[in-house]
């Protein structure tokens, strides 16, 4: 071990005695480093580097059966159980599992290293971005076949345990056109001529426009500012209603949806959190910069949105309502939504 990462390692210990309780991902932002960092200091104690084979490594976690998927950004943790099902790599832009419980949208290519890490009784996989970013983890439950984990890890375990990672800054985002440059007249058309929700990133695009920007140049009637407090309300009356409702939440790797139901919702601090046995969401209500309802057409119909942003303008979460290609929107999720524009 390096001089450097021995050191890191003895100011990480040395954090973990004053606050035994402390994450990892909080831990390496006070000591000024990425979690991956952290966690390398830990291999050959309970950590293992893994081949950086992603799609052969999730083509496989299928026979770990009922697990716990992670998805986070700095602002929003989903945590959603089930099994990895209908893995799909055939894309090169975005790889897929499309099942009733664990549905993801995956982009390999910001995907650098791979882990199988066992902390006391608890195993997981877990998948790191080139600046040591946690994109995703998959964490064994008490329902998990815990001998597949082995097995996975000991096939894909890196010959050499003693390699040197090298993190590296991602890019930063470009600068924001000002909206004297965007055409914004065409930007409005093209809106209004959507036939499905997955074309309107392709749209921001193609007229270079932000996420943000392009909800303050939408459209008349297809994008409404509200209260960034509201977001709760969409947790709490989906709850009370009984209504299933979408929940995605991701980050520059990954895109971790839950469908279906949420029904104990509760605060803790500045947190406000789903509490259901296979669903988990804990949302940092106070990194909340920017809240919007969204309409967009479909062939379906039209489709809603409530679309939540941090101050950098990145997605923090999005909720719809429950619905597939072909079906059209709930009432009860239009009804809702039209309280919040109250």
């Amino acid at each position: 071990m390096s001089t450097l990462v021995n050191d890191l390692k003895e100011k990480w210990e040395a954090l973990k005695a004053e606050n035994p309780h402390l994450r990892i991902r909080n831990a390496a932002a006070q000591l000024g480093v990425s979690e991956a960092e952290l966690l390398v200091t830990n291999i050959g104690e309970g950590v293992t580097v893994l081949k950086p084979e992603f799609q052969n490594i999730l083509s496989e976690v299928e026979q770990l059966g009922k697990v716990m998927a992670l998805t986070r950004n700095d602002e929003c943790v989903h945590e959603r159980k089930g099994t990895y099902l209908n893995g799909d790599f055939s894309s090169p832009h975005a790889q897929l599992f499309v099942g009733e419980d664990i549905d993801l949208r995956i982009f390999l290519n910001s995907w650098k290293s791979a882990f199988a890490v066992v902390e006391g009784d608890k195993k997981s996989f877990q998948f790191f971005g080139k600046d040591g970013l946690a994109l995703h983890k998959i964490y064994l439950t008490k329902d998990s076949n815990a001998a597949a984990f082995d097995t996975i890890a000991e096939k894909y375990k890196a010959e050499d345990q003693n390699q040197t990672f090298e993190f590296e800054a991602v890019a930063a985002k470009p600068e924001e056109k000002p909206d004297s440059e965007i055409d914004v007249e065409g930007f409005q058309k093209a809106w209004k001529e959507l036939k499905d929700t997955h074309e309107f990133f392709m749209m921001t695009r193609k007229f270079g426009v932000s996420r943000t920007q392009a909800l303050r140049l939408a459209p008349e009637g297809f994008a409404k500012k509200i209260e960034n407090s509201k977001v709760v309300n969409v947790l709490e009356d989906a709850s009370e209603k009984n209504l299933p409702i979408m929940v995605f939440v991701g980050n520059r790797g990954i895109i971790q949806i839950h469908t279906g139901n949420v029904k104990k919702t509760l605060w803790h601090q500045q947190w406000f959190n789903v509490m259901d046995p296979d669903f988990n969401l804990h949302l940092d209500v106070t990194k909340i910069a920017e809240a919007w309802i969204v309409k967009k057409p479909t062939e379906d119909g039209e489709v809603t949105a409530v679309e939540v942003f941090n101050k950098e303008g990145d997605f923090i979460v999005q909720f719809f309502g429950k619905r597939k290609p072909g079906i059209p929107e709930l009432q009860e999720w239009k009804d809702l939504v039209a309280e919040l524009e109250k």
